[in-house]
């Protein structure tokens, strides 16, 4: 037993600083320290954006699957991505309006999600859990969603990673997709260390809130009640400013109807925007969606807020959505902005997000297509879905406008209506933090030699495409058009910054005299919402100039379906012959796993570590893990105590 006079004492005062520390640690973040990224490896890997990556399907019945992909519905079947394979994976169609589209052209390139942990919670592809292969629908570029997440990354905004995957099924050719991370469990764990919670509002019914909500999507009825707003991406907000209402709040459920998404014959060449001189901003910038999608503060009430709290990306608490409340509500007045904003990552959303000219996103029209990330308060936006940008959400549109959009009065934006962009606008100091970061922008992305140096890498790809919505010559025009539009944007934003150019809508109604030309660029060419189909971009399966014969669904080969997949590395193919996968006719699963067939009930250790570091359940902004240490410490504080008292009892 010690003797010294102060042991006592120094073993309170050890146990009460260790109970400090772990308070402080559990909250780092509100002190200002950020949440380390993680390197989970995948982003070398998969999403080398260097290369053109192979994605070999491997299922019991494509056929089966496209004829219900619609209803995004699981499928099994097993995944190899660049000559490494993953067994035992789900595979569903996906995407808002595209997936009824697609069915309606008579196309079976449907996006897809491929979930390596839908059937085994454990299993990722080198820590990533699910993996979006998108179409690219509406995209005769093929690269308005890569060029813009690209930008993004470069630019040091929060953003999904992607890279360009030719897509085989079974071994035979299927297309050129993008294949892009989902902003999910593992985005989460890359980009914030797995704190926090994520949200994707969307009030319009276009699947935003997880599988199935895509569907019941019916173009029809969105044109009959908002079709005539739709041809208003570009403003002069003064012609219609006068006519604003003010309107009692509603609860989210009460403000935007269910819509049940318009025909491809409605949609087609045949709707056309109304020419720019009679185009007015939606009155008082409202746009289509609820307040709460706005990110507008109503009133205190979690049901006032569904379509956030109804679309969470993680388990949320009541805890969580009052936190969330408490921050919109300071961000609607502008009060201590810095607790409820990560603002350089804001800032730098907005710099590259109103580069795109996307009127399919929060300062369109339509008021969806982005993430809300919160932890411990602060709010982060996410960008999804730019392959309607660069002006091309009606390609009909003119150029001239979309080139010059103002930087300072973006698209259907109002300071008051759109409040996490209002709050850059409202304040001098932040306003031209703003501008400051554009112009790095422009000066540090290179963003004419990225278009150069992805068109030369795909262009081989999309010129033996199989099931391509466009023709090459038609994406070698989108490209050229593409390329030309970001030139001259770029020429135009440098006006508005050194004020050259106005940089508000008022400024430029006023005068519109230095607005960069544009009227020989013809937006079409990028592809766009009403572009050959209706929301698709063009024929699908059914591609002009293919030799050979395309059967059923558009798949080369003809065949109606395809046997599970055999020992060894050779499948049958449709026409009863045999092939090989990529490679040395071999699989080459990762070391220490084996690959079979997808019926199989067998365990399967995927590529990398084999494990997914997983998230807590609540995800709130303490965990669960947290609060154990906490109570741990507690404990051991409790006992240290008592074992003291004891000491000085027997002293």
């Amino acid at each position: 037993m010690s003797t010294h006079p102060n042991f006592d004492k120094i073993c309170v005062a050890v146990l009460i600083v260790s109970l400090l520390i772990t308070v402080l640690f559990m909250n780092a973040s509100a002190l200002g320290v950020e949440n380390a990224e993680r390197v989970m490896g995948y982003e070398d890997t998969l999403f080398d954006t260097s290369k053109v990556h192979t994605i070999n399907i491997v299922i019991d019945d494509w056929d089966e699957f496209l004829e219900t992909a619609t209803s995004e519905e699981y499928t099994v079947c097993s995944v190899i991505i660049d000559n490494e394979a993953v067994r035992n994976v789900a595979i569903r169609g996906k995407g808002n309006t595209s997936l009824s589209s697609v069915a309606t052209m008579g196309s079976s390139r449907y996006s897809f999600k491929i979930e390596f942990d839908q059937y085994d919670g454990g299993k990722s592809y080198h820590g990533l859990d699910k993996l979006c292969l998108n179409n690219l629908i509406q995209d005769n570029t093929y690269m308005k969603d890569y060029l813009t997440y690209r930008m993004m990354d470069e630019f040091g905004a929060d953003a999904p990673l992607c890279s360009y995957a030719w897509v085989t099924v079974n071994g035979e050719d299927w297309g050129l997709y993008l294949a892009v991370e989902a902003v999910e469990d593992s985005f989460m764990q890359r980009v914030y260390g797995g704190s926090g919670d994520l949200y994707k509002p969307d009030s319009m019914s276009f699947g935003g809130g997880g599988p199935g909500n895509g569907k019941n999507f019916n173009m029809d009825d969105f044109m009959e009640e908002f079709g005539e707003d739709m041809g208003m991406p570009w403003k002069r907000r003064s012609d219609t400013e006068n006519t604003q209402e003010t309107a009692e709040p509603q609860k989210a459920d009460e403000q935007t109807e269910t819509l049940t998404p318009p025909s491809a014959d409605e949609m087609g060449t045949g709707f056309q925007m109304p020419p720019s001189s009679s185009r007015p901003k939606m009155p008082g910038g409202m746009g289509m969606g609820s307040s709460d999608v706005k990110l507008k503060y109503t009133d205190d009430d979690p049901d006032s807020y569904s379509n956030i709290f109804n679309n969470a990306k993680t388990g949320v608490t009541y805890a969580d959505k009052i936190r969330l409340i408490r921050s919109l509500k300071q961000l609607s007045e502008g009060t201590g902005l810095e607790d409820v904003l990560d603002m350089d990552e804001v800032l730098r959303y907005f710099v590259v997000h109103n580069f795109t000219v996307n009127s399919d996103s929060y300062t369109g029209s339509m008021i969806h297509n982005y993430y809300l990330h919160e932890a411990d308060g602060r709010l982060a936006m996410i960008p999804w879905d730019y392959n309607l940008a660069f002006g091309s959400f009606q390609g009909s549109a003119d150029a001239t406008d979309a080139v010059n959009d103002p930087i300072d009065d973006p698209l259907s934006a109002t300071a008051d209506d759109r409040p996490m962009w209002g709050w850059i606008v409202n304040s001098e100091e932040y306003l031209e933090q703003y501008h400051e970061l554009f112009a790095e922008f422009l000066d540090s992305v290179d963003i004419i030699g990225m278009i150069d140096e992805t068109r030369e890498m795909i262009a081989p790809y999309v010129e033996k495409d199989p099931t391509a919505f466009c023709t090459y010559e038609e994406f070698e025009q989108g490209v050229d058009t593409l390329r030309s539009f970001c030139s001259l944007r770029i020429d135009s934003i440098r006006g508005q910054l050194d004020g050259a150019i106005p940089s508000t809508d008022d400024g430029q109604s006023a005068d519109s005299s230095a607005l960069i030309a544009a009227s020989n660029l013809n937006l079409s060419d990028l592809g766009s919402m009403n572009n050959g189909g209706g929301f698709g971009g063009g024929p699908g399966g059914d591609r002009p100039g293919r030799s050979g014969s395309e059967g059923q669904n558009g798949f080369p080969g003809g065949g109606s379906g395809f046997p599970s997949p055999g020992g060894g590395g050779s499948f049958s193919s449709p026409d009863n012959s045999n092939f090989s996968p990529p490679d040395d006719s071999s699989f080459s699963p990762s070391e220490n796993s084996s690959f079979s067939s997808p019926e199989s009930g067998s365990s399967f250790s995927p590529p990398g570590n084999g494990g997914f570091p997983g998230m807590s359940g609540g995800n709130s902004s303490v965990s669960r893990d947290a609060w154990l240490l906490l109570g741990a410490s507690v404990l051991t504080l409790m006992v240290g105590l008592v074992i003291v008292w004891r000491f000085r009892r027997y002293a």
